[in-house]
């Protein structure tokens, strides 16, 4: 199976890929810490790497323009919200963690996977989109 590359532009290529590569466990270890014990050791070191997966997978998706829709600067489009939205819960939740305020860091955690792992990856698979294209040709 041959994979087609979506960019003309080899940098972007890598970009993409390498967010794919920092996103994709993501889904499974935000998943898992949303239904595992909490405050465990197991637990704070799958938090600290999903937290900076989802943080570097935000950076990147900075540099990646948005293909579908309206854009801004010819660059960013609404996709880039979860971005925003990344880069805000990630600091902020484990800023309420250290801090002691398990419900704030909670609602951050649900936020950030329900809004930037769930919502924004269900709009991949729109029409014209990469993974669109990827899965069903």
């Amino acid at each position: 199976m041959i994979i087609a590359l979506p960019y003309q532009d080899s940098v972007l290529n890598v970009l993409m890929f390498t967010h794919l590569v920092t996103v994709v466990p993501c889904i499974f270890i935000g998943g898992y810490l949303l239904m595992a014990y909490k405050g465990t050791p197991r637990h704070k070191l799958l938090g600290k790497i999903y937290m900076s997966l989802m943080f570097i997978t935000a950076l990147i998706t900075i540099f990646l323009p948005a293909n579908v829709g309206p854009s801004l600067w010819n660059h960013f489009g609404w996709i880039h919200l979860f971005t925003v939205l990344t880069l805000w819960t990630v600091p902020t939740a484990f800023i309420a963690v250290r801090k002691g305020r398990i419900k704030a860091h909670k609602r951050k955690m649900i936020l950030l996977y329900v809004g930037a792992i769930m919502i924004a990856g269900g709009f991949t698979l729109v029409p014209g989109r990469y993974l669109h294209e990827m899965f069903f040709g």
